[in-house]
C-alpha cells in the first residue's frame, strides 16, 4: 500500500517537472524569435533600459536571443535540462533585477520580453511577478531529482 502511493506521488512529480519544463522552455523559444528576426528593435528595448553601456547594446541584443532559443530547445527535448533550467535561471535573474531597477526608478519602458512595443502596456511589477514565476518553475525543473519524462539526456 505504501509503495503504491509513492509510485503515484513519484509519477505526478515526474508529469510536474514535464509540464514546467516545456513551459519554461516554450516561453523562452517563443521571446526569442522576435529577438532574432529583428535584432535592432531588441537593441532599441536593450538600450531603454538605461542599465549597459552602449558599446555592449549590439552584442547583448544578438547573444541573448540564441542563448534563449537553445536553452529553451534544450529544456523542451530534455537534453541536459538542468544546465538549461541554470541558464535560464541565471538569465531569469537578470532579468529581474533590471526590470526591479527600472520599477524602483519609475521608469516605463518596452522591455522586449516577449513581444517588441506590446509590454509597454503592462506595468513594470507585472513583468517582474511574471519572471518570479518563471524562475520558481525553472528552480524546479534545476532541483528535481527524479527520472524525468520525455528526456534525451539527464
Amino acid at each position: 500500500m505504501i509503495r503504491e502511493s509513492y509510485t503515484r506521488v513519484s509519477g505526478t512529480k515526474e508529469w510536474i517537472e514535464l509540464i514546467l519544463r516545456w513551459l519554461v522552455g516554450c516561453v523562452f523559444i517563443y521571446a526569442s524569435f522576435h529577438k532574432i528576426s529583428d535584432p535592432a528593435l531588441f537593441a532599441k528595448s536593450v538600450y531603454s533600459y538605461a542599465l549597459f553601456p552602449s558599446g555592449l547594446i549590439n552584442l547583448i541584443a544578438i547573444v541573448i536571443p540564441y542563448i534563449e532559443l537553445l536553452s529553451g530547445l534544450f529544456l523542451v527535448f530534455g537534453v541536459y535540462p538542468r544546465g538549461a533550467s541554470s541558464i535560464i535561471n541565471g538569465l531569469l535573474v537578470l532579468f529581474i533585477v533590471c526590470l526591479s531597477i527600472n520599477l524602483i526608478r519609475g521608469h516605463q519602458f518596452d522591455c522586449g520580453c516577449l513581444s517588441a512595443g506590446e509590454e509597454m502596456d503592462k506595468p513594470t511589477r507585472w513583468l517582474l511577478i511574471r519572471d518570479i514565476l518563471y524562475l520558481m518553475a525553472c528552480a524546479y525543473v534545476f532541483f528535481y531529482k527524479g527520472r524525468r519524462r520525455l528526456s534525451l539526456m539527464q
